[in-house]
């Protein structure tokens, strides 16, 4: 078990010269989820799509189709209830290996006017690899003028820890979510990679914002910062997964893996510091040990929610629509273990009221709402499935 005086140390050496960074403030006691979960009901699961090689990310055209990210590289449409046979040309070459490959999609939200479509994706090779974000115009069945609008700056080794969610933000700016690299023993300057996330000169473990273009906004709170890279939006974050906006309150939620238990839900803001892996809940894989002895820090802000038991939370969506009238308001948060969706019942001030869970019995990798108010679930699984789910 590391000791608060040697992890101090190492933190301490980690956050030299940063002092006054944070801006975070602590939340309410965070509802810890634990033990047997209350099933929900009222819904039915249809198959809508099979086939699909380990799906990822899903994004929905002005159309009523909707693209499809599946992890080896290559992007699909589904359109008037079928997948099309011949993935969509002239996608970037990626990395896959482990947990990189073609990750999320996301469509400008001018897309009728512009046709831009955007990826993440792992470039690189097992000894030198990063999180990537291009962007190219979807001309029919071909992805054309590809341009890379941001890369992390520092490659890491290994296969894990990419993040990689996108979401648009109402004033027209993209966040991109970054994982913190991997776990022990993967190393970054001679130290674990995972204590970058507490590093603003670094984009691990950060919540980056972009313009469309990839141009950095000038209200980034660290912008102007010396020595922190001006993209970064938030910080302290493990590996984000899913991220959602309330299109009513306009909060940002973010779903994070933990290690051995401690996956995070969060309510997102400009400039706050999360926490990981100073202030966490996780243990250590393998050996159970404690990853920090300290559950909550000053200057750092609390999860709302707490998974002890593992559920590797993965695809995230606001539910704001009529067909399941009662979940207006509810997120909807997939896990890869718990293969299943946790619905959360906010509370007004953003606290948790009540978690049920909807049994998919397949690994969720994505959940969304589509534009006919139905709810959409990708399974990452060799023989992957869209689901939708119905009132029962």
């Amino acid at each position: 078990m590391i000791g608060r005086r040697i992890f101090s140390m190492v933190l301490a050496a980690t956050l030299a010269g940063m002092a006054g960074v944070s801006t975070g403030d602590a939340r309410a006691e965070p509802f810890m989820s634990r033990g047997a979960v209350t099933p929900d009901t009222g819904y039915r699961i249809a198959t809508v799509v099979g086939g699909l090689e380990h799906p990822w990310g899903l994004a929905w055209l002005p159309d009523g189709s909707a693209l499809i990210t599946e992890r080896p590289g290559r992007l699909r449409r589904f359109r008037n209830g079928a997948l099309e046979a011949a993935p969509i040309k002239g996608v970037p070459k990626v990395f896959a290996a482990g947990q990189g490959g073609l990750l999320d999609v996301a469509v400008h939200p001018r897309f009728s006017e512009n046709g831009l479509v955007y990826l993440t994706y792992a470039a690189g090779n097992r000894g030198a690899n990063r999180t990537t974000v291009a962007r190219a115009v979807l001309d029919g069945d071909t992805l054309r003028d590809p341009e890379v609008i941001f890369e992390v700056s520092d490659p890491k080794t290994g296969t894990a820890h990419f993040g990689s969610r996108l979401l648009w933000l109402p004033d027209g700016t993209l966040l991109v979510s970054i994982g913190d690299g991997g776990n022990p023993p993967i190393a970054f300057d001679g130290r674990p990679i995972r204590l970058q996330s507490q590093n603003l000169g670094t984009h691990f473990g950060k919540v980056i914002r972009l313009n469309d273009d990839g141009s950095i906004p000038d209200d980034n709170p660290f912008v102007g910062r010396e020595g922190a890279k001006p993209e970064i939006w938030s910080y302290g974050q493990r590996n984000v997964q899913g991220m959602a906006i309330d299109p009513q309150t306009g909060w940002v939620w973010a779903n994070e893996h933990g290690a051995l238990g401690g996956d995070e839900l969060n309510h997102v803001q400009s400039g706050k510091n999360y926490g990981w892996p100073a202030a966490t809940y996780s243990r250590n894989y393998g050996s159970g040990s404690l990853i920090s002895p300290y559950t909550s820090l000053p200057g750092m802000v609390d999860p709302v929610l707490v998974w002890m038991d593992t559920t590797a939370p993965s695809g995230l969506a606001v539910y704001r629509g009529d067909v399941f009238s009662d979940w207006d308001g509810d997120l909807l948060s997939g896990g890869l273990v718990s293969r299943d969706i946790r619905r959360l019942e906010l509370n007004e001030d953003g606290t948790i009221a009540a978690e049920k869970s909807i049994d998919i019995g397949a690994r969720v990798r994505d959940v969304s709402v589509g534009p006919d108010g139905h709810i959409y679930v990708l399974t990452d699984q060799s023989n992957g499935r869209l689901l939708r789910l119905e009132p029962e």
